[in-house]
């Protein structure tokens, strides 16, 4: 399949002293490609080049299969859509914003309108049509931004964290439906974004970007729950990283001694190896211990103290000492149902598929 839109040797230098460098990246047809990395990492300046607003110092920038050339790139640009975290709407109404880009591209008129009109109701902004842009709530600026955007089907979307700017209700609601948008129309999109939780909700690939370079490309699952590298894993939010020596190997499942305890891992590694695993909070559930009428088939059971709880708006994140800090999440209700304070008693438990062996300290010889 060959992609509508890719990256090949790519790298430009930014002072003092980035460098962003991209050996190879490829947005396929339909798909939802977000970019993600913390702040600073690069992924504007890569969005910029995508959407051929910057050139290279060095590599090509492919539409269809064939390189772009400084001189094609306005066209090529005229195919695309973006954006931006700021919706910079016209100061005119929400219509007139809408149907801007289709008179630049000589569709005005009625088709214009109806064109516009379906947009707006698709994003839940019919009813403003007749408004100023000025008068209108973030979350409705970036609803019509979007509308605007979409209204003229381009061939591929690029997103700068579009999000970024709304309130938390606003934004929930608006990646619902944006995520619906994209599914039903099929569109191909780039989304660059620091926010993990979107770019799970709304990407079929992801890559991380992190210090001008490209550290994992995969599927969004495959990137969350198999990190390449220790750097990925904590970006990608697992907050459990710990050493280990592994004990032997049975039936699919490694036994690993960490902290004095044995857990049960369903990764391959040789007995002897000094091993590095990663455990997602989300993974981890506590309960009761079994004296106190816990219980659980899962393979790991980890009795220990609660060392720390941090309240968020989600639930808590929650710290036990297993002979290792171990991290989990709990909802809300499950913090008043298990009555959790510090110093507590607690039984943590996870599966054997939960921890994920991190490569490269001891790779496995089948």
């Amino acid at each position: 399949m060959t992609p509508l839109l890719a990256l090949h040797g790519v790298r430009l230098r930014y002072p003092p002293g980035f460098t962003l460098e991209v050996e190879a990246l490829a947005v396929r047809p339909a798909e939802v490609l977000a970019v993600i990395g913390p702040n600073g990492s690069g992924k504007s300046t890569l969005l910029r080049v995508l959407g051929l607003l910057e050139r290279p110092e060095a590599g090509e920038v492919r539409v269809g299969g064939r390189a772009v050339d400084a001189r094609e790139a306005l066209a090529e640009r005229r195919r695309m859509a973006t954006v931006f975290q700021e919706p910079w709407l016209a100061d005119t109404t929400v219509v007139g914003n809408v149907t801007l880009g289709l008179g630049f591209r000589g569709i005005h008129g009625e088709v214009a309108a109806r064109r516009a009109a379906r947009w707006l109701e698709r994003f839940g902004v019919a009813a403003l049509a007749g408004r100023r842009a000025r008068t209108l709530s973030g979350g409705e600026a970036q609803r019509v931004a979007l509308a605007r955007a979409l209204v003229l089907e381009p061939g591929v979307l690029l997103l700068d964290e579009p999000f970024a700017g709304l309130d938390q209700p606003s934004r929930t609601a608006l990646i619902a439906d944006l995520a619906a948008v994209l599914r039903e129309d099929r569109v191909a999109t780039v989304l660059v974004t620091h926010d993990r939780g979107e770019a799970q909700a709304l990407a079929d690939r992801v890559a991380v970007l992190i210090a001008g370079r490209v550290r994992q490309l995969d599927d969004t699952a495959r990137v969350f729950q198999t990190p390449v590298s220790e750097e990925v894993a904590r970006f990608v939010g697992v907050e459990t990283i710990v050493s280990g020596r592994v004990l032997s190997r049975a039936g699919g499942v490694t036994r690993v001694e960490i902290g004095g305890r044995t857990l049960e891992v369903a990764a391959a590694a040789d007995p002897g190896a000094r091993v590095r695993l990663a455990i997602r909070p989300e993974d981890v559930t506590l309960t009761l211990p079994p004296e106190q009428g816990g219980g659980s088939s899962a393979r790991n059971v980890l009795r220990g103290a609660i060392a720390r709880i941090t309240v968020t708006d989600a639930g808590a994140r929650v710290v036990v000492d297993c002979g290792f800090p171990l991290v989990a999440t709990v909802t809300p209700r499950s913090l008043g149902d298990l009555g959790l304070v510090e110093g507590m008693t607690i039984a943590a438990v996870f599966k054997a598929s939960a921890p994920h062996l991190l490569p490269g300290l001891a790779p496995h010889t089948p």
